[in-house]
């Protein structure tokens, strides 16, 4: 009932209905005879409703939901106290570490230290609920904490009655939130379109950003912002050298000492594998001997002075416990100016934390989910603002501490926090005395390690040098403008290199060439004595051990121009999509595909203007002069200026590998090209194969547009079509192939058996020989009844067990094996006779019908 009135407000609307099988003739059974199957497959195309209910989650996929909101439920069960040990030593290193360089990435973003252990502190205590990764480390990070910086110093002259660590926590709960939506919804793979040029070239603009803005600190030098772009504040440190302090004593030396430290545990490392493990401690380490050390050289020289002055620049007092612990101010003057920082931000919390995470998943053999991921960066930074807490994501250097350290689960982070927890009451007597000098020390040896080093460099040379183009223009946006503005447009040039490639993308036309495989001078599966059977089937064949491939006939994918490929037949032509399929490139695809078939063809009927006014403006044909050269020689005047030794089009294959998506807007080309040649071909029809379709959408699309069946002809519709399938045999292993394959290899191994005992035994023979002749015939211990030496024999290789496993292996294949009858069906539905399971059966397909139709005429006349 419902179809019958779906049909009648269809006619109303003019709208023509396809039918549900336009190549019927495939249930007339004089048309599927031929075919020789036991079944036949009929494909059905998707449909729409299909497409939705797959959408709809079921009841398991709902629970799988919810619980992979917690992975932490699918370890914590076993935890044990193996586990615990590692997780220890972890988390205790990675709390020492955190601590100093906490309290240096608050002072990166123009807040006070003790904001930057608010921050260490909830990353690490929250990250191991949601966490996917045993190694990531969640805290405060150089980059973000220079993002965080030039917010706050732009809204303090917006809001000047804001504090600058209550938009801090703002604009963590804002892009914290941001990030758990996106992961809540499972579209952790929105970080992939960030390439990994913009990120090299994101991470290495910043590190020189945040390493040239600590100079002036690290120096003691005044009377200028860094905050400026970098190159200005370059210019300005040179300008200002002669303002230096005793703080460069402090700083310098400290960063000397950093990497002095490093280099001799590199070294001892390198020379000492015994004591790889002790170095690899202490160079974990150093940053936090070096803050004690000058701690305690500050304490020495300032203990003396009255509180609050000190002869270099040094923290001061640091607030015991949290202070600054409320609920986060979030009202409408804060938000709406903040959205415009806010896409930066959301950027630099995802593709950092991402980035190492993926690295270290692969590195110790596991696998992360990118959207919880991003559920735990935004739970962490939704849930440290009320703390007092800013942004905070995964750390590279802590990370790979952590990693080394041999941690075992997530919930070294507890163990962490604990540190932090300990720091944060325990130790602000202390942190008075530590030096402004030496945490811009630890800041500078921090970043020193996120710039791309040259080498990588050259790699990416190798592999692209257009996107090193991209990397160099994001370092310098990044230096002579913001950190921002290099991530946009390292990330819109990507994009824009990405769009330009598949606009002007086009396809390839193929050539066909036999190919053979070698094993060094044999030919795999033309050899009985091969080492390795060929295809998995012991044969002797010719014809099994060489294959059609298909290849570019100009021999652009670098193939050797040597070898010739063959023209697939006269006027057809393989033509191989290149960058897929879609409105984008559809156009300069097609364009290049027809330019080819006019450069070599011709059209079929040359004579077919009676007169010069029916001709095209656009092909005007031969000029009157000619015309009457043409009529004086009693030729047609229609071959004027044509190479009638061009062969006529007759089809085209499309190879669709590439191919997973097409639009309307690309079908709609396919048909106009389709009639343009169908119009040049005039009278015949061209044919139209597409092989190596991926997608049941696709072909659900060029089935709609009239591909994949033969065009109907005046003298009815398919009368002299061959329908040509690839066919598969039904049951895989338990096939008559299969058993035909075990019974053909227990042939070859008992022939080999009996090959390789009789050269056993003339080996034995040649040997006794030899022995004989070098201890002579009065030898005692020779061979022979009077000696006592026996030859020693190399163990035989024994084919019995092989032949044993192989006849069970047959035998439970099943009885049906042995009633010589095979069971074969059509690999894709036979209602689709152009649409093919590769170009091999597309091109048989094509010259059987082209040779056909020829057949055909002949008869005719």
């Amino acid at each position: 009932m419902a179809s019958g009135v779906g049909h009648k407000v269809a006619r109303l609307l003019g709208i023509q209905l396809q039918p549900k099988d336009p190549y019927h003739h495939v249930n007339d059974p004089r048309e599927t005879a031929h075919f020789n199957t036991d079944q036949t497959f009929v494909e059905e195309s998707p449909r729409v409703d299909d497409f939705f209910l797959k959408l709809v989650p079921s009841g398991p996929q709902v629970w799988r939901y919810l619980v992979s909101l917690f992975p932490f439920l699918s370890w914590i069960g076993y935890y044990n106290l193996q586990w615990l040990a590692g997780d220890l030593v972890a988390g205790i290193t990675i709390g020492a570490v955190v601590v100093p360089q906490g309290m240096a990435y608050a002072r990166l973003a123009n807040l006070d230290v003790q904001f930057g252990l608010y921050s260490s502190f909830m990353g690490v205590l929250v990250y191991w609920f949601f966490a996917t990764s045993k190694d990531i480390t969640i805290g405060p990070v150089a980059v973000m904490s220079q993002l965080t910086g030039a917010v706050v110093t732009d809204m303090a002259a917006v809001l000047p009655d804001v504090p600058g660590h209550v938009i801090a926590s703002a604009l963590a709960l804002l892009a914290g939130a941001v990030v758990v939506s996106i992961g809540l919804i499972r579209c952790g793979w929105i970080v992939d379109i960030i390439s990994l040029t913009s990120l090299s070239a994101f991470m290495t603009g910043s590190a020189i950003c945040i390493a040239v803005g600590q100079v002036p600190s690290l120096m003691g030098l005044s009377g200028f912002s860094t905050r400026d772009p970098t190159y200005l504040v370059f210019v300005n440190i040179l300008k200002h050298l002669n303002t230096a302090s005793m703080d460069a004593a402090m700083g310098l030396s400290a960063l000397a000492m950093l990497y002095l430290i490093r280099g001799v545990c590199m070294w001892i490392g390198t020379h000492y594998p015994k004591h790889q493990k002790l170095a690899f401690f202490i160079s974990t380490l150093r940053v936090v001997f070096v803050i004690v050390l000058y701690t305690l050289i500050s304490y020495l020289v300032n203990r003396s002075l009255p509180r609050g002055t000190a002869r270099f620049k040094i923290l001061f007092d640091v607030p015991r416990g949290f202070q600054n612990a409320a609920v986060p101010v979030i009202n409408t003057s804060i938000v709406s100016n903040l959205m415009g920082y806010l896409p930066a931000t959301v950027v630099v919390l995802l593709i950092e934390h991402i980035a190492i995470s993926k690295s270290f998943g692969r590195v110790n053999n596991y696998r992360i989910n990118p959207s919880q991921e991003m559920v735990a960066i935004g739970i962490t930074n939704m849930l440290g603002p009320f703390l007092g807490g800013y942004a905070a994501t995964g750390s590279f250097s802590r990370t790979a501490i952590k990693s080394k350290a041999g941690v075992r689960t997530p919930f070294a982070g507890v163990i962490t926090a604990f540190v932090v927890l300990l720091a944060i009451y325990a130790l602000p007597a202390v942190f008075y005395y530590i030096p402004n000098a030496s945490l811009s020390a630890v800041i500078i040896h921090a970043v020193g390690d996120l710039i791309t080093p040259p080498n990588t460099v050259y790699q990416f040379w190798l592999v692209s040098p257009f996107e090193v183009l991209i990397f160099f223009v994001g370092v310098f946006v990044t230096i002579f403008s913001s950190i921002e503005n290099g991530i946009y447009t390292t990330v819109l040039l990507s994009a824009a290199m990405l769009l330009f490639r598949i606009l002007r993308s086009k396809g390839r036309f193929l050539g066909r060439v036999k190919v053979q495989s070698m094993l060094g001078n044999r030919v795999i599966g033309n050899d009985r004595q091969q080492p390795v059977p060929g295809y998995g089937t012991f044969t002797g064949s010719q014809e099994a051990s060489t294959r059609n491939i298909f290849l570019p006939i100009t021999h652009a994918d670098g193939s050797n121009p040597e070898i010739e490929l063959d023209n697939p037949y006269p006027g057809i032509f393989i033509y191989r999509f290149a960058e897929g399929f879609s409105y984008p490139n559809a156009g300069s695809s097609l364009e290049h595909l027809v330019e080819h078939i006019f450069a070599h063809t011709r059209r079929t009927n040359l004579a077919h203007f009676d007169r010069p006014g029916e001709r095209p403006w656009n092909e005007p044909g031969p000029s009157r002069k000619n015309m009457k050269a043409a009529a004086a020689a009693g030729v047609d005047a229609g071959i004027m200026g044509v190479d009638v030794s061009l062969p006529t089009l007759k089809a085209v294959i499309l190879d669709f590998s590439s191919v997973n998506h097409v639009d309307i807007t690309s079908v709609q080309q396919l048909i106009d090209v389709r009639n343009q040649l169908d119009r040049y071909a005039s009278p015949d029809i061209v044919d139209w194969h597409i092989a190596c379709i991926n997608n049941r959408w696709a072909k659900r699309a060029l089935a709609a547009a009239g591909f994949g069946y033969p065009t109907v002809v005046p003298d009815g519709p398919h009368r002299r079509w061959r329908s040509i399938f690839s066919v598969a045999e039904i049951g895989g292993s338990h096939s008559a192939a299969a058993a035909a394959e075990v019974e053909v290899n227990e042939k070859e191994i008992a022939r080999s058996r009996r090959q390789t005992a009789a050269d056993v035994e003339v080996g034995n023979k040649q040997q006794q020989q030899q022995q004989h002749h070098h201890r002579g015939p009065n030898d005692p211990k020779k061979v022979g009844t009077g000696g006592s030496e026996s030859v020693p024999r190399k163990p035989t290789v024994t084919f019995e067990d092989a032949v044993l496993s192989l006849h069970q292996k047959r035998m439970s294949l099943g009885p049906e094996l042995h009633s010589g009858r095979t069971v074969v069906a059509p690999v894709h539905g036979i209602n689709r006779p152009l649409f093919h399971v590769d170009l091999t059966s597309a091109l048989q397909s094509a010259v059987a019908n082209v040779e056909g139709r020829y057949e055909g005429l002949e008869e005719h006349h």
